[in-house]
Order: C-alpha cells, then structure tokens, then sequence
C-alpha cells in the first residue's frame, strides 16, 4: 500500500475541499439572485455543505477500510458503484424546486465556473507519478486535463460576467466533461488492471487520490451539464424585434 508524503495530502484534499466549499457558496448566492431570502439561501447552502461533507466523510472511511481497493472481478466494485450512485444522487438533487431556482438564477452562468478553478489541484496525479506510484497513460491526461481546465476558468468567468465569452465557455465545459470522462475510464483501465501496466493505477483507489474521483468528480460532472445547459438557452433566447423601434423613429 502507497503511503504518500503529506504535501500530497495537502494538495488533494485541499483541492477537493475547495470545489465542494465554493460549490455551497455559488448555491447560496444563487439563491440570493433568485429572490429565495437569505434564510432559504442559507438553508440550501447548509444542506449542500451537509451533502458534500457527508459523501466527504463516507468515501474516506471507505477508502481507509480498503473496498475501493478490488479487481474486477474479485468482489464488488465499490470504486465505480460510489462514483456513479453520487451522480445520479446528485442529478436528482438538482431537480428539487430551491436548488433549480438557485441554478437559474440571473448571473448564474458565470458562478457555475467558479468550482473548477480548483481542479489545478490534479497536479497531485503529476507529483505521484513522479514519484514513481502512477502511470503515465492516466496521470498525465487526468493532471493536465485538470489543470488546463483551471487555469482556464478564471478567463472564462470574466468575460461570461462582462456579459461575452459564451462561446469559448461553452467549448471549456466541453473539453472539462470530456477530461473528466477520459480520467474516469482511464483510472478504470488501470485500476482494475484490463491492461498490464507498470506502475499499477493502485492510488486511485487509496487515499488521498481516491477523494477526487469519488467525491469531487461526479459533482465537477454535475455543474458542467448545469452550465452547458444555461449557455445553450441564454443561446435560443430570440433578440429583440427592430422593427417596432424602426417604425417609432420613423
């Protein structure tokens, strides 16, 4: 078992910790911009926190017991089974009437970005594989995919609130779900061993790493299909009729 050094734990979990915080404050300020009134807003930001953390908590007791650690095919897949029961828990939490208020709300399009500035924090892949305990073939996609993907949001989240950039904010949420998908099938190839590879993708399953599939991922997943979603009605919003005003200064 992988004991990695203490500045790596540091960068994962804070990195991890960060996108779930920011997530509960755009959440709040949405519901704010929503007219909800600040003790709704605090409430929904509250349950956020209570979800987030609660799935935080979960996950690393369960890495910390070592289920996430199997073979396929030699007892049940709870890596992949976490991953994928959060989304959807996630998904269907996002149709309760408050949280899809908050997610609407005016200047939300920007605000949505704002988690993924985090995801710079994928450098830990990088350092582990560095250090000997990753292989290139998923920690070099899954870090700088990451990585791109944040140092690019700040960007995109100035020119979506001065009011443009939609275009390219649309193509960064391409390319942000793509990467995590990419990460997610390739931490399945190695983690279960479909192919023999040297080092063995063993740390995605244990902790600290095993945090960013688990409980960072589906929900970086969640506000890219939110933000896609706002950009392309912003996008079929009809623009005003010239002609009446056409007519008024005749």
């Amino acid at each position: 078992m992988y004991d990695p050094p203490s500045y790596l734990w540091a960068i994962a979990i804070t990195g991890v910790i960060a996108v779930l915080a920011t997530t509960c404050a755009v959440l709040y300020g949405g519901a704010m911009r929503a007219g909800l009134g600040r003790q709704r807003a605090i409430l929904l930001a509250g349950g956020a926190a209570a979800v987030f953390g609660g799935w935080f908590a979960a996950s690393a007791e369960i890495a910390g017991h070592g289920w996430y650690h199997t073979r396929l095919g030699h007892g049940v897949p709870w890596l992949p089974i976490a991953v994928f029961g959060y989304l959807g828990l996630l998904l269907a939490l996002r149709r309760i009437p408050i949280v899809t208020r908050a997610l609407t709300a005016p200047g939300m399009v920007s605000r949505l970005e704002l988690p993924h500035t985090f995801r710079v924090a994928g450098v830990a892949f990088l350092i582990t594989m560095a250090l000997g305990h990753l292989p290139a073939l998923f920690a070099l996609p899954a870090g700088l995919g990451d990585i791109a993907t944040g140092i690019a949001t700040p960007l995109i989240v100035y020119r979506l609130a001065r009011g443009t950039g939609r275009r390219p904010a649309r193509w960064l949420n391409a390319f942000g779900t793509a990467d995590l998908i990419v990460a997610l099938t390739l931490g399945a190839v190695v983690g279960f061993q479909l192919i023999h590879i040297s080092p063995s993708g063993a740390p995605i399953s244990e902790l600290p790493l095993t945090l960013i599939p688990t409980a960072e991922v589906p929900l970086l997943l969640v506000l890219h299909l939110t933000s896609l979603s706002a950009l392309a009605k912003r996008r079929r919003v009809p623009r005003a009729a010239t002609a009446p005003s056409a007519a008024a200064a005749v």
